[in-house]
């Protein structure tokens, strides 16, 4: 016995290595295609949308955004905005106290009128902070910092672009074109804020390279991180983790002037000065955000994200993105990829096989996103493909399976009914055809040579009939030797046909019935085989007959074909009395009509137990019940039910 089932167990695990070497092959090819880079844009523009779907954050009360309009430009009739007006906007912030003012508009040259003023402004203002852009672009052009300023207020003001043009990283430090290095804008006006909280800004302690705030360290970005395939990494880079929802308070340049403002909006807070007017040009390019026009942000309001997710991570413990080492990602996708490949190997149903690839494929988009909140960024694009290419071959494989399955079963139908007549034929056929003979020779015909050639001829057109059905599976059911009805049909209306057909037969019983109570109503048989119709037919032809055969005495007959409630329903009645020859069968629990109810084929031969679990078969197909039970005051109720609406992966 335990060598019996070593010898399944190996067979079955040498089937399933067979068929699984594809599904290898497609987490392989993803694999590749995944730290190849051929994803990235896809891994990309998921990881914005992700962002983007995200429940909106709370206001960040420590930043304030103080912009510059397309009505300030045209108040000021000319641009840039001259010295003279900074100098007065930054005079009347330094009023309500901030903690630090970031000035995003570069002043490497005087903008007269208001240069000599400006300038007295920056000498005098600890706590202002100047943009410059350190890093030469091709041309190498730069930008220098306001000449007043001292370098440690001094923040530069690049950014790390895609190969789409969006921004999804923060430079924090870099070396400029003299090798010199540099802090960038958002964590100088950070560092400022923190400083004044006591926290300092140190290198780390798990990457001396990274950069830390007290316990916070800030991770660097590295080639490989999350979607990125051999980023440029250089300087000291993270993801930016951009607030969602309406993130800061924004206040313009004539709320300054006309002195309304809240002063504690201000005092405490870290101010921002930028441009935002379409004129100026100065945008910034992000998927993650919801801004003025699709992907598009003015480009302090990018300053701000940057400043807060350093603020937020320190003081509010809110999640820097991480990621994942390369191996487990590795290990994620290939988990995945081996979900897919599962199905076919648990699923038999092709709706059950259907429902687990949904519930398969809406599993990681659900986990990444939860992911996402919690600060992890997780690849699911590749996930997504090995569940998809894998489960397409799935259904691509079980229908081919389903196919050659039903050629198979055709092809043993085909050869069990040749095998059965075969049987027949040279057997009781041919019995039969010697006792016709010798009736035929006879000088007094028999009484029984009429009934002898009708079951000859009767015989024949059945084997005919059943073999046509085999080997073309025609929707149709024979009755008798000639009548031949079309599945395709109502199922009440074949039903009926079956009632009206039957009662015609010759059968004992059927000559005494005085009174017939018929209903059939249309079914519903949206979820109905063909070889369901034909069983539900055969039943109800088998459960006339039983009547006709064994319903001694019967006057009344009550068939009813109809929907109760949520159930469907075929119930034959009659008031017939039992025959005296079945009463020790009946004491036992079981007549000759158990015996002989509910066939789906249209079979004369009569075995115990057969008919009753046949119905039962039928009943437990349908998801319904089989029941024989008295009938009051006499005679037997035979009652079939099935439910009226469709049942899950059926």
């Amino acid at each position: 016995m335990k060598r019996d089932r070593w010898q399944a167990v190996k067979a079955d695990v040498t089937t399933w290595g067979r068929g699984a070497l594809p599904g290898v092959m497609v987490i392989v090819a993803v694999t590749i295609a995944r730290f190849t880079g051929a994803l990235q844009f896809l891994e990309l523009v998921t990881f914005d949308r992700f962002l983007r779907l995200r429940p909106p954050e709370p206001i960040d009360e420590r930043i304030v955004i103080v912009s510059i309009t397309e009505e300030d430009i045209q108040r000021a009739r000319t641009y840039p905005i001259p010295d003279r007006e900074i100098a007065d906007l930054l005079k009347r912030l330094q009023a309500y106290q901030p903690t630090a003012i970031g000035l995003d508009i570069v002043r490497d040259i005087p903008v007269e009128p208001g240069n000599a003023e400006l300038t007295s402004v920056f000498r005098s203002s600890k706590n202002t902070i100047g943009v410059e852009i350190a890093l030469p672009d091709r041309s190498g052009f730069i930008v220098a910092p306001p000449p007043a300023l001292p370098p440690e207020q001094i923040g530069f003001a690049d950014t790390v672009l895609d190969a789409d043009g969006y921004q999804r990283r923060s430079l924090l430090g870099a070396h400029n074109h003299q090798q010199e290095y540099r802090f960038s804008f958002s964590l100088r006006l950070a560092e400022r804020y923190l400083a004044t909280k006591g926290i300092a800004l140190e290198n780390g302690i798990q990457d001396r390279n990274a950069l830390r705030f007290g316990n916070t360290e800030l991770t660097r970005l590295q080639p490989n991180s999350g979607g990125y395939v051999r980023a440029d990494a250089g300087g000291n880079q993270i993801l930016l983790n951009v607030r969602s929802g309406i993130p800061f308070r924004v206040l313009s340049l004539s709320q300054i002037k006309s002195g309304q403002v809240n002063p504690d909006w201000i005092r405490g807070k870290i101010v921002l000065i930028g441009m935002m007017s379409f004129s100026a040009k100065d945008l910034a390019s992000s998927g993650a955000i919801a801004g003025i026009n699709p992907g598009r942000i003015y480009g302090v309001e990018m300053q701000a994200h940057a400043t807060s997710q350093i603020l937020s991570a320190v003081l509010d413990r809110r999640s820097l993105l991480r990621v994942w080492a390369d191996g487990w990602e590795m290990l994620w996708i290939g988990v995945w990829g081996l979900l897919g490949m599962s199905l076919g190997r648990f699923l038999r149903s092709p709706w059950k096989i259907l429902l687990g690839f949904l519930i398969a494929s809406i599993s990681p988009i659900a986990l990444c996103y939860w992911l996402i909140l919690l600060g992890w960024w997780v690849p699911i694009v590749p996930v997504l493909l090995v569940l998809v290419l894998n489960g397409a071959g799935l259904m691509a494989a079980f229908f081919y399976r389903h196919e050659q399955e039903l050629r198979l079963r055709l092809e043993e139908r085909q050869f069990a009914i040749e095998q059965t007549f075969n049987a027949i034929h040279s057997g009781p056929l041919q019995t039969l055809v010697g006792i016709l003979r010798t009736a035929q020779g006879e000088a007094t015909p028999s009484p029984f040579l009429p009934e002898l050639q009708r079951l000859n001829e009767e015989l024949r057109a059945v084997y005919g009939s059943v073999q046509r059905d085999a080997i073309a599976d025609e929707p149709h059911l024979r009755m008798g030797s000639a009548i031949e009805l079309a599945l395709q049909a109502p199922l009440h209306e074949l039903l009926y046909k079956i009632y009206c057909n039957t009662l015609e037969q010759e059968l004992p019983y059927l000559t005494t019935i005085k009174f017939k109570i018929v209903q059939f109503d249309p079914l519903n048989t949206s979820h109905l085989r063909l070889e369901h119709k034909r069983a539900l037919c055969r039943f109800l032809e088998e459960a006339l007959c039983n009547v006709g055969k064994h319903a001694i005495e019967a006057t009344r007959l009550t068939v009813i074909c109809t929907q109760e409630g949520d159930r469907q329903v075929i119930r034959v009645a009659d008031n017939g009395r039992e025959n005296p020859s079945d009463a020790e069968a009946l004491s036992s629990g079981e007549t000759n009509r158990d015996r002989e109810t509910t066939q789906y084929l249209n079979s004369k031969l009569q075995a115990s137990g057969l008919g009753t679990q046949l119905a039962n078969n039928l009943a437990k197909q349908l998801g319904g019940t089989f029941r024989r039970y008295p009938n009051v005051p006499r005679g037997t109720v035979c009652e079939l039910t099935w439910s009226a609406k469709r049942r899950w992966f059926w």
